[in-house]
C-alpha cells in the first residue's frame, strides 16, 4: 500500500489478527530528533526509547505486510542508517464477526 499508493482492503483472514512488532532504528549522529519526530507522526508507530543514535519503536497493524510497509517507510527517512525488526507477535481478535 505505501509503496504503490494503492489502498489495500484487508481480507477477512487479515482482519482477525492484530500484529505487534518492535524495531530498532539506527540514525546518523545529529539526526535523532528529526527522525524521532517523523516516526512519531506515522500512524501505527510509537517510540518507546531514544538513546545513542538509536530509537526503539513499537509497530502495530492488521498484517505483517502493513508492518513491513511501515518499517520500509521508516528505513527510507533521511538520516536513518538502518531499521531492523526485532520481534513480532500476533494476537487473534475475538468477536470481530469475521
Amino acid at each position: 500500500m505505501f509503496l504503490t499508493g494503492t489502498p489495500q482492503t484487508p481480507t477477512p483472514e487479515e482482519r482477525r489478527y492484530h500484529h505487534i512488532s518492535s524495531a530498532v532504528v539506527t540514525v546518523i549522529p545529529g539526526h535523532l530528533g528529526n527522525v524521532a519526530e517523523a516516526i512519531a507522526r506515522m500512524g501505527g508507530a510509537e517510540i518507546r526509547a531514544c538513546e545513542n543514535s538509536r530509537i526503539v519503536v513499537v509497530l502495530e497493524g492488521a498484517s505483517s505486510g502493513e508492518l513491513g510497509e511501515l518499517l520500509t517507510a521508516i528505513g527510507n527517512l533521511d538520516g536513518v542508517i538502518a531499521a531492523n525488526l526485532v520481534f513480532e507477535h500476533v494476537e487473534e481478535l475475538r468477536g470481530t464477526g469475521a
